[in-house]
C-alpha cells in the first residue's frame, strides 16, 4: 500500500513532477505514421502538453505547442507549408523547433524589423520508426531512439493498434507486472461472459493450468517475469526464459513467429495512449512486401449500449484498468504475495528517479550513434497459448480493409 504523497510521485507526470520529468527522458510513440498521411495535422496531448503534430511538404515532422503565440489559435487547424506550419488567422508560420519563420504583415510593414526572431514555442524532436511518430520531450542531448529489435528488424510486416484510456498510465503498466490474472480474467472471466450470452460460443476458451510460482528478475532494460504454471514446471519457457517489461512503460509478450509490444503512454495524469504494435516475422524461405503505409487502427472501449466490449484480450484489460478510477487509489489496496512484481516496479521507479535527480541517466536512455537492433528475451511457447493464434484479428479489435498485407504474412504460418 502507497500512501497519497508517494501515489502522487509515480502517478502526475505534469512537468516539475517528479514521474513527469522521468518520462521525459524517453521517446513516446505518439501516432501511427498513416494518419499523418490522411491528414497532415493531428491534435496531440502528452506529459501534460497540448500539441500539434504535422508534416510539412518536404517531408519534415514537427511537434510544436499547439497554440499559436500571436492571438492564441488552434495551430491543428494550421497549413502544412514547404518549411513549416502556418497559422491559418494570420499567417504566422513556425519551423519545427517552434520558432517563427514568417509574420506576412509585420515584415510587410517593418521589412528590416527582426521581430519574427523573438517569436519561438516549443518544439520537440520527433522520428519515425517502424510507422510509429515517436516524441521527446526531455533535456538536452536528445538520446537515441531505442532500437528494440521487434521495431527495427526487417523482412517482417507490422500492424498498430492504438486506445485512449481514461485512466493513469501506472495503472496500465502495473498490470505487465500481474502474472495471476490471466488465469481469471482472460479465461475464467471470459467463459462467464460466454455463459451470459456476451461472446460467441467459439470463442470459449480452455482454462489454463494454475499459477504455482511466479518470480521478477531486475535484467539490463528492466524486470523480466516468469512463471510455473501447475504441470509445465521450471523447464518450461514461461519460467527458463520469461518475458520482458521494459523500463519505464513497456511490455513485450509474443513467439518467435508474432510479438507485440505495448507502450502505456501518459497523456496527462488521467489519460494514457495505448499503442501496440504488432511485428510478423516472414516464414522460412519468404519474403514479406515492403509496406509503405503501416496500417493502424484505433480500437474502441465500449459498445453502442455503453458497455466495455470484452470479447478481445487487451479490451478486458482496458475493462480492468478503467475501472479502478482515472487514478486508483493505492492508499486503499490490499496486496498479496502475487504483487510482488508490481512492489518490485514501484521501487524501480523511485530507484531511477533518484538515478535521474543525482544528474544520470535512467535505464534504457541511450547515448551515441545508434547501435545494433537491441534484442529482448522471448518465450519460443507460451504452453497455454502455444505459437501463432489460428486466426488472425487485425490489430486485435476487429475487421479492417487496410490489413492484407500482413494477412498474407500470416497465412504461411496457418497454411
Amino acid at each position: 500500500m502507497l500512501n497519497t504523497t508517494e501515489s502522487d510521485a509515480l502517478t502526475r507526470v505534469s512537468k516539475g513532477t517528479q514521474m513527469g520529468e522521468l518520462m521525459r527522458r524517453y521517446w513516446h510513440p505518439i501516432a501511427a505514421a498513416g494518419e499523418l498521411v490522411e491528414r497532415a495535422t493531428k491534435s496531440v496531448r502528452l506529459l501534460g502538453e497540448d500539441l500539434v503534430l504535422y508534416k510539412d511538404r518536404s517531408g519534415t515532422l514537427g511537434l510544436i505547442d499547439r497554440l499559436c503565440p500571436h492571438r492564441r489559435v488552434d495551430l491543428s487547424y494550421g497549413i502544412p507549408e514547404e518549411d513549416g506550419l502556418r497559422c491559418m488567422y494570420h499567417g504566422w508560420m513556425f519551423d519545427e523547433t517552434g520558432q517563427c519563420i514568417e509574420q506576412p504583415f509585420e515584415e510587410t510593414v517593418h521589412p528590416d524589423g527582426r521581430f519574427k526572431e523573438k517569436v519561438k514555442v516549443a518544439g520537440y524532436p520527433v522520428q519515425e520508426l517502424a510507422g510509429l511518430i515517436f516524441a521527446y520531450m526531455g533535456p538536452q542531448p536528445v538520446p537515441q531512439l531505442p532500437l528494440w529489435e521487434p521495431l527495427s528488424g526487417h523482412n517482417v510486416a507490422r500492424d498498430i493498434a492504438i486506445t485512449e484510456l481514461p485512466c493513469n498510465w501506472l495503472q496500465c503498466q502495473e498490470n505487465s507486472l500481474d502474472p495471476v490474472h490471466t488465469e481469471w480474467l482472460h479465461s475464467y472471466w471470459t467463459n462467464h461472459q460466454q455463459i451470459e450470452g456476451r461472446i460467441p460460443a467459439e470463442d470459449v476458451r480452455k482454462l489454463p493450468p494454475p499459477h504455482e510460482r511466479i518470480s521478477f528478475d531486475a535484467f539490463e532494460h528492466g524486470i523480466i517475469k516468469r512463471r510455473v504454471l501447475k504441470g509445465l514446471g521450471e523447464e518450461h519457457d514461461l519460467w527458463r526464459v520469461g518475458h520482458p517489461i521494459l523500463f519505464p512503460h513497456i511490455l513485450q509478450v509474443g513467439s518467435p513467429e508474432r510479438v507485440t509490444m505495448q507502450f502505456r503512454v501518459p497523456v496527462d495524469d488521467e489519460n494514457t495512449l495505448h499503442v501496440s504494435i504488432y511485428t510478423f516475422r516472414a516464414a522460412p524461405g519468404t519474403t514479406v512486401p515492403k509496406q509503405e503505409i503501416v496500417p493502424y487502427y484505433y480500437n474502441p472501449l465500449k459498445d453502442a449500449d455503453g458497455r466495455f466490449i470484452v470479447d478481445v484480450t487487451f479490451n478486458q484489460d482496458y475493462m480492468a484498468w478503467v475501472t479502478q478510477g482515472p487514478i486508483a487509489r493505492r492508499d486503499l489496496e490490499k496486496l498479496g504475495e502475487s504483487d510482488k512484481g508490481i512492489i518490485m516496479f514501484r521501487k524501480m521507479l523511485r530507484e531511477q528517479t533518484k538515478i535521474m535527480e543525482d544528474g544520470g541517466d535512467p535505464i534504457n536512455v541511450f547515448r551515441g550513434a545508434p547501435g545494433e537492433p537491441i534484442s529482448l528475451p522471448i518465450e519460443p511457447s507460451r504452453g497455454f497459448a502455444d505459437g501463432a493464434p489460428k486466426r488472425y484479428v487485425p490489430a486485435e479489435a476487429g475487421p479492417s480493409t487496410a490489413h492484407a498485407d500482413v494477412e498474407r504474412v500470416y497465412a504461411t504460418y496457418n497454411a
